[in-house]
């Protein structure tokens, strides 16, 4: 049974990204994974968290905008391992299209953003970035900093309602297909883990420190397979189609070619999020797949909110990863009709 658990929990390091039909320029240096529209303008940017870290993201600002003029904007992050190339970047293109400055950044220990050791996770500086990110959206000559929101996308939706929590800069929050990384890696998929089996898995993860001390390096945890055997469950066969394949493929992620640190996993059993989400009083959306393994996520989460400004949208015959990159099923004129609701 542990092992079986272990390599669950493992897995669970694995999320996605992809191609639109929007309008699209030619440009031999773009290096993401889906077309880049000629309706905005792209530039890097950096800009440090509270820990010292410097994050990396790509600014996307509408073509058009007045000198003076000042928008409402939108940082977004996610899929948890995945980079800016991929979903987030699509979901920041665009939303800019539909008149928002947004900004999709590579998290701390990921991507182009600092932090070593490389690939680690941390439930408190992953919510840190969000808020980082509000930081140097608020310091934009033309960005309204009193009118900006956030977007998380599967396990950085929960980092994202995570931030809402507790920063009150935010004004309003949308979660696409979100995972509590926080949630399933201290009690497996459907809570199906016992304080026995997590009290294993904390021994064997302890065993690891004791021996990456020694090693002078970290293991790296079990990465999606490079191809199918056909036993898998059926939400890995997706992650698998989306980022080992020209869909989502991007040498920067983590889940497209790398692997998570194994002790990461510790802070995630030990650090739960969402313990305050009833007290937030931002305006939330939480989008989630009809057919998703991780829909659970969102409606627990979504019972825990109060308030008449919260709702849950459950899109038709979507799974997990289809809420990444499958642009007849990411309802983005339901999040662009939030935001311009939200943000005013």
């Amino acid at each position: 049974m542990f092992k079986n658990l272990l390599l669950s929990l493992l897995l669970l390091f694995s999320l996605i990204i992809g191609a639109n039909n929007m309008s699209i320029a030619k440009d031999n240096s773009w290096d993401k994974v889906f077309q880049k529209s000629d309706k905005v303008d792209v530039k890097k940017v950096e800009f440090t968290n509270r820990f010292g870290i410097k994050l990396v993201g790509d600014l996307y600002i509408p073509k058009g905008v007045a000198k003076d003029e000042k928008l409402a904007a939108i940082a977004i992050s996610g899929p948890f391992g995945a980079v800016k190339e991929q979903a987030s970047g699509l979901y920041a293109q665009t939303l800019a299209q539909k008149g928002f400055i947004t900004l999709a950044f590579d998290p701390s220990y990921t991507g182009e953003s600092s932090g070593s050791p490389r690939n680690v996770a941390s439930p408190d500086i992953n919510t840190e970035d969000f808020s980082a990110a509000v930081d140097f959206l608020s310091n934009q000559p033309d960005v309204d900093a009193d009118k900006i929101g956030i977007l998380g996308i599967c396990g950085f939706g929960g980092f994202a309602l995570n931030a809402a929590q507790i920063d009150t800069r935010i004004k309003a929050v949308v979660t696409s297909t979100m995972y509590d990384m926080t949630r399933v890696s201290a009690k497996g998929y459907n809570d199906s883990i016992d304080e026995n089996a997590r009290y294993e898995l904390k021994q064997t993860l302890n065993k690891q420190r004791t021996q990456d001390f020694k090693n002078k390096t970290y293991a790296k945890a079990i990465g999606l397979p490079e191809k199918l055997t056909g036993e898998e469950p059926q939400f890995v066969k997706d992650y698998l189609d989306y980022y080992k394949t020209k869909r989502g493929f991007h040498k920067n992620s983590i889940n497209s070619n790398g692997n998570w640190n194994l002790t990461s996993t510790l802070s995630l059993i030990n650090l739960p999020i969402l313990c305050y989400s009833e007290e937030i009083r931002t305006p939330v959306l939480m989008i989630h797949g009809e057919k998703a393994h991780s829909r659970y996520f969102s409606e627990d989460a979504y019972k825990k909110l109060k308030g008449d400004n919260k709702e849950l949208l459950i899109i038709k015959d979507a799974n997990h990863v289809d809420l990444y990159d499958n642009m007849d099923k990411i309802p983005f004129a339901k999040i662009e009709e939030f935001f311009k609701s939200n943000l005013k």
